[in-house]
């Protein structure tokens, strides 16, 4: 039996659920197809969900087609869930990407898109809602392949589109799409130049640049109507099954890509298996940032059709819920540690906001609740200061805000406020310093000898970590216990804001046998860290997001001037007629105001799309820190 991980992603209110249940019901998963306006579709199944219409939690459902099982994972198109699509992406095989007839190519889909390319995953373009006033044909293909980047071949053409009759039937390749695939192939090129291809020789082609991740083909239907489904099916087993071949390997190797709390509270796993199998009883290791733990695997159940899942043991392929591994979170690696975890794809979330309880006395539940959404979300990043006792949380925007405000609500009977969201600054050296303190001096207290020289690391590298001293030198709980608390201190910098991209190295260490303990290196750490710091001197840097705004051509001006009154920075603008599309990066904490403006800027016709994009320097670099 064949097995295919398949991804559905699109931009919010493409149809990318309502495709799902239309796949499900059309291959005989479920019985009952499900509407997302009448809140019951299989994969929304959160009442928040089912209640907005939109995607919060990535789902996981199964169809079959012929002999190929497919695990159906179903994500978020609001971009302040970006962070489950990035989960998803670790674990497909193969990616049907949903475009609607109407709204075309819109700034999420290019996020989308400029992720799925990265990685080279093979996508499949649905063009939905072709029964839809002002639906396109050409004038979207075009687009497709302009704006998104791809080498699109057409698979179906559409008789009577923007109409309720509208019909698919299939496409002949052309003279274009020969010209496309011989782009990527010298052997197809030269056979195309003898006139010796044969119809099976074009859509062999398609089906190899398919799985290779190098042309997308682009079917045309109605996840409302049904019509163009029965070929998007055929074109997900011929194109996408195989993309990936099985590694030759009986070792496990599988990754955590989402966690959920069960009816009796039970962390379960969702796991893709990469090779060998998990099963009930298995003893397992696990393995995150170096750390490995062993637990005893408790139950395991794969997926069988739609959401029902069956209790057996997941082989190579399959993806499956794993319990009884208590202290598995997402990202974890199960079995063989090939590398050190799996890295993230978008960056961590930019924006920050204090959480409050409505009653003083709950904050101890308030703040377990947070905790155990962040099981589910962990780049939310859950805090609680020691001495204030105050609850802040990081995440993309002000939707994601209201969801974990409803989920408190709904799920803990807890009710919050929250402060108004404020961007997260972070610092990183600009210059290197050295500091070294003695046993014998009289400023230490310590029974420790320590020296640490900080300079500047390569943008997103975080902290590294290393010694210029033999590693032998101290006890390995010494060593460790300085490697713990130089990360714990440059979470909160010497000014209170957390020191990224920056290299620590050991340079000094002394002790006394028996005296000095670990403890010892603990207290002092923090202030040859500081002292290091203000000898490096830092800048302070703000949070950007990348922007793409679609408008009227003759509202760019007054959009511009109010992007650049914003603080942000135009990077390109392009004219499409009497539309047009700008780009550019805005200070993240600029972002929600923008948005609110846009809609008089642009008599409401103006779209926005948001993407993280790391930081940038607010001030000029600081040398005299504050303490």
């Amino acid at each position: 039996m064949e097995y295919l991980n398949l991804g559905v992603l699109a931009h919010v209110d493409a149809g990318k659920t309502s495709l799902t249940e239309r796949l499900l019901h059309h291959t005989g998963a479920i019985r009952t197809l499900g509407r997302v306006d009448a809140g019951n579709t299989h994969t929304d199944t959160m009442e928040l969900e089912r209640r907005r219409g939109i995607t919060i939690r990535s789902a996981v459902v199964a169809f079959r087609v012929g002999d190929l099982r497919v695990n159906l994972i179903d994500t978020p198109g609001h971009p302040d869930f970006i962070a489950e699509v990035e989960r998803a992406l670790r674990v497909l095989d193969g990616v049907v990407l949903v475009v609607s007839a109407v709204e075309g190519v819109q700034a999420q889909t290019r996020v989308l898109m400029r992720a799925l390319a990265r990685l080279r995953i093979p996508v499949l373009i649905f063009v939905n809602k072709v029964d839809r006033a002002g639906a396109r044909y050409d004038g979207l293909l075009t687009d497709l392949a302009e704006r998104l980047g791809v080498a699109c071949v057409p698979m179906s053409e559409v008789d009577g589109i923007g109409t309720a009759s509208a019909k698919v039937r299939p496409s002949s390749l052309s003279a274009g799409t020969a010209e496309r695939l011989a782009e990527h192939s010298d052997a197809f090129l030269a056979a195309y130049l003898e006139d010796t291809l044969t119809a099976e020789d074009y859509r062999g082609e398609v089906v190899r640049q398919t799985r290779l991740g190098l042309v997308s083909p682009v079917f045309f239907g109605s996840a409302r109507s049904g019509e163009g489904i029965a070929e998007l099916t055929s074109g997900i087993r011929e194109f996408l099954a195989g993309a990936v071949k099985p590694v030759p390997d009986d070792r496990l190797r599988a990754t955590v890509f989402k966690i959920e709390r069960g009816r009796a509270h039970e962390k379960i796993a969702y796991v893709r298996v990469f090779s060998g199998e998990i099963g009930a009883r298995d003893h397992v290791r696990f393995h995150r940032r170096g750390l490995t733990k062993e637990a005893k695997v408790s139950a395991v159940h794969v997926f069988e059709l739609g959401d029902e899942t069956v209790e057996g043991r997941a082989r190579a392929g399959r993806i499956a819920k794993v319990t009884g591994l208590k202290e598995i979170g997402i990202g974890d690696l199960i079995g063989v540690p090939d590398g050190d975890g799996v890295t993230t794809r978008f960056p961590p979330p930019a924006l920050e906001t204090v959480v409050g309880p409505a009653l003083p006395a709950q904050a101890p539940a308030v703040f377990a609740a947070l905790r155990e959404l962040a099981e589910q979300d962990p780049l939310i990043t859950v805090r609680q200061d020691d001495e204030t006792r105050r609850i802040s949380v990081r995440l993309y925007g002000e939707v994601q805000k209201e969801i974990i405000a409803e989920t408190l609500a709904a799920q803990h009977g807890l009710d919050v406020t929250f402060s108004l969201t404020r961007p997260v600054c972070v610092e990183r050296p600009i210059g290197t310093g050295h500091s070294v303190w003695f046993i014998t001096e009289k400023r230490n207290p310590c029974f420790a000898t320590l020296g640490l020289r900080v300079g500047p690391g390569t943008p997103g590298s975080g902290l590294t970590f290393g010694l210029d001293v033999e590693l032998g030198s101290l006890p390995l709980a010494f060593h460790k216990a300085i490697e713990e608390t130089v990360d714990a201190t440059l979470r909160s910098g010497p000014s209170g804001r957390e020191v990224v991209d920056c290299v620590v190295t050991v340079t000094h260490t002394g002790y006394f046998s028996p005296v000095s303990a670990a403890g010892d290196f603990r207290k002092i750490t923090p202030f040859v860290l500081a002292e290091a710091l203000r000898e490096a001197g830092t800048e302070v840097l703000e949070p950007v997001s990348r922007i793409e705004v679609e408008l009227p051509a003759d509202a760019v001006t007054a959009t511009l001037s109010r992007l650049v009154e914003c603080g942000g920075t135009v990077i390109g603008s392009v004219a499409r007629g009497d539309r047009a599309e700008l780009t550019g990066v805005l200070p993240t904490g600029e972002v929600a105001r923008f948005e609110q403006r846009l809609p008089g800027l642009t008599r409401g016709e103006g779209l926005m799309s948001t993407e993280p994009a790391g930081h940038r320097p607010r001030v000029s670099p600081n040398r005299s820190m504050p303490g």
